[in-house]
């Protein structure tokens, strides 16, 4: 058989796994042995999941809670928004790696000790996504500059959604493409931010964030800023998707796993041709010595920066403009609500100071934001539930995971329509279980990562070292939070 990269050997037999890689078999079969691809030689050309990445992290979090807190508290705890995204760069490198050293995602391998892991953290991401809010929040921000009923406006985004995700021929492909163009035009827009409204009496108080580290603005309240600390960035399920769309890219052993495509415009099956279409086994690992380690080394050093430059730097940068700009316009401002309400009161302060363009700007570009982070949404949600389905529980079912992704899509674009066409409000059961759910699974799966990347993983590829430590960091602080907004929760139920 010859493999992509040129080598020649004969596939070996999925027991045969056992040897370089210790997984279990008990609930999913083990992988295939086949040789790690070599990272092409224009690194450039697989650029991306990082920036998909930022832009579906790129949401309300950016828009209405960082700036809300830069305008009653100032600048002081952008330190947090830096920490916050160093953590989710850790958790997204440790995601990352069992993907680039498997070609599994994190789920089906958590899914390898526990069967039902997966399926847990699925209906935890569909608990915290199930109500259309960012959608929502995109009409309202387009109702601002046309007029209109921001519900039939939600409506009509919510049916573009499941559009776009199900009929683009490769779906990773379209989601890739939408968010470059959000990143763009979010930094023009900040571009001309920084000349046109950005004061530079808030230039004079960003140095805050670095001699108030540590420090929180208690006027706010614990909850609220550990919140934004934890999920600057993105948070809950987001974060495992990282695996499905470093496969999707071919990153890896991923190289070998089948994209998802459109079961109506896409081929039969997107895959490399190396895609051995009989294989019974779940994933691909290779023998870790030689030149394999090289291009572990590689493929390691590559993902890294691809994911610290996209994802990490876009975020920050981000959030900081998006603080100042608020901090310019609105500090000192009493009343804010932090809500869509608050980009309603910005977008009007940036018509009086700069000039009514520009508050018509900030909105559009708003409610575009919040439109590509809602189909992101959409997609990470219904790409982690189809690939927990099809690779532990309909394993031997012809029914193709593109097919699970085309009716899950579609089904959760129907709820949102239902909820929106009956003028219903969010039960407050499910209005709990949203707030409660983030910090929750972040835990959790922090604690899987660690188990997993050490447990199943050869000596030279498991984590180690600082990164055990971030690991460790990361499931104390959103331990934390989980126990702050469960305590809160219930005061507000009970209290």
């Amino acid at each position: 058989m010859t493999h992509p990269d040129g080598d020649v050997g004969t596939p070996r037999s999925p027991r045969s796994a056992a040897a370089p890689f210790p997984l279990k078999s008990r609930h999913i079969p083990l992988p295939e042995v086949r040789p790690l691809p070599a990272p092409p030689r224009k690194l450039w050309r697989i650029v991306g999941p990082g920036i998909v990445a930022a832009g579906v992290g790129l949401s309300s979090g950016e828009f209405i809670l960082w700036p809300y807190i830069a305008s009653q508290a100032g600048l002081v705890f952008l330190w947090g928004a830096v920490a916050g995204v160093v953590t989710q760069w850790f958790l997204n490198m440790e995601i990352e790696r069992y993907t680039l050293a498997t070609g599994e995602t994190a789920m089906t391998g958590f899914n390898r000790y526990w069967r039902h892991w997966g399926a847990v953290l699925a209906a935890l991401t569909y608990a915290a996504n199930l109500w259309p809010g960012w959608s929502t929040s995109s009409a309202t921000m387009l109702s601002y500059v046309f007029g209109g009923d921001p519900t039939v406006i939600a409506v009509g985004l919510l049916l573009l959604i499941g559009a776009i995700l199900t009929l683009a021929p490769v779906v990773y492909t379209a989601l890739e493409r939408l968010l470059f163009v959000k990143v763009a035009l979010i930094g023009g827009f900040f571009v001309l931010a920084v000349i046109f409204a950005v004061k530079a009496a808030s230039w004079r108080e960003l140095p805050q964030a670095v001699t108030h580290f540590g420090q929180f603005p208690s006027e706010l309240g614990v909850a609220v800023l550990m919140g934004a600390l934890a999920y600057a960035g993105a948070g809950g399920g987001q974060n495992l998707c990282q695996s499905n769309w470093i496969r999707d890219k071919g990153f890896g052993m991923g190289h070998y796993a089948p994209r998802l495509t459109s079961p109506v415009t896409g081929k039969k099956r997107a895959a490399s041709p190396a895609s051995s279409a009989s294989s019974s086994a779940a994933g691909y690992v290779f023998v870790p010595e030689g030149e394999n380690l090289v291009r572990w080394k590689r493929w390691w050093r590559f993902a890294n920066l691809e994911q610290g430059l996209t994802f990490g730097l876009t975020t920050i940068l981000t959030i900081v403009l998006a603080s100042l700009l608020a901090h310019s316009t609105l500090f000192g401002t009493e009343g804010l609500a932090n809500d869509v309400g608050f980009v309603q009161k910005e977008g009007e302060a940036l018509r009086a100071q700069v000039g009514g363009w520009f508050g018509v700007l900030f909105w559009l570009i708003g409610a575009f934001s919040l439109f590509s982070a809602a189909t992101g949404i959409v997609d990470y949600t219904s790409r982690l539930a189809a690939d927990v389905l099809k690779s532990t529980y309909l394993r031997s079912s012809r029914v193709a995971e593109s097919r699970l992704y085309f009716w899950l899509v579609w089904g959760l674009v129907a709820i949102g329509v239902s909820v929106l066409a009956l003028g219903l409000d969010q039960p407050l059961v499910l209005l709990v279980v949203s707030a409660c759910v983030a910090g929750l699974m972040m835990f959790v799966y922090s604690g899987l990562l660690l188990f997993l990347n050490r447990k199943a993983l050869p000596a030279p590829l498991k984590v180690r070292g600082y990164r055990v430590a971030a690991l460790v960091w990361a499931i104390g602080l959103f331990g934390v939070l989980s126990v702050l907004t469960v305590r809160q929760q219930i005061v507000d139920l009970f209290g």
